[in-house]
């Protein structure tokens, strides 16, 4: 039996992880912590477009693994960089979000990769492209945050 199931307990576990964020108000903590000039439609739009990715992910599973593994790879990074590690630096202020990537994203996207590697598609290249995909998803968002700032995009004018 091929383990590509788990990709679709991932994309759960991720709307899960959206829910603990929204009711703990991430967007007030992100705009506070660490700085992201956000509000509730940036925060609701991002995360749609996870969701859907990761149905995508689910829906490709092993035909594409690099492409598929990308979500567990997203859910690596998002539970590292945005509350594993904000947390460490804050001397253990409470990241909304922090319990699903500690208790869910961090052993599902294991045993994602895992399944992958019993199925036979985890490869080096596999696992190296799966994570640039991922960070360049993570970052994408953020990146546009922060350019949307910029006077060349107001469009106000």
């Amino acid at each position: 039996m091929s383990h590509d199931y788990i990709l679709w307990i991932a994309t759960f576990a991720y709307a899960f992880h959206v829910v603990e964020e929204y009711m703990f108000d991430w967007k007030n903590w992100a705009i506070n912590v660490i700085k992201l000039p956000l509000n509730w439609v940036h925060f609701s739009v991002v995360n749609a477009v996870v969701i859907i990715f990761g149905i995508s992910c689910s829906s490709v599973a092993w035909s594409l693994p690099a492409y598929a593994l990308s979500l567990p790879a997203l859910m690596l990074i998002n539970a590292t960089l945005f509350h594993v590690l904000p947390f460490i630096k804050t001397k253990g202020r409470f990241s909304p979000g922090l319990g699903s990537a500690v208790l869910l994203f961090y052993p599902i996207s294991i045993w994602a990769y895992y399944g992958a590697y019993l199925d036979g598609v985890l490869t080096v290249s596999t696992l190296t492209i799966s994570f640039i995909i991922g960070a360049i998803l993570m970052a994408s968002p953020i990146v546009m945050l922060k350019l949307r700032l910029h006077p060349y995009f107001n469009q106000d004018k």
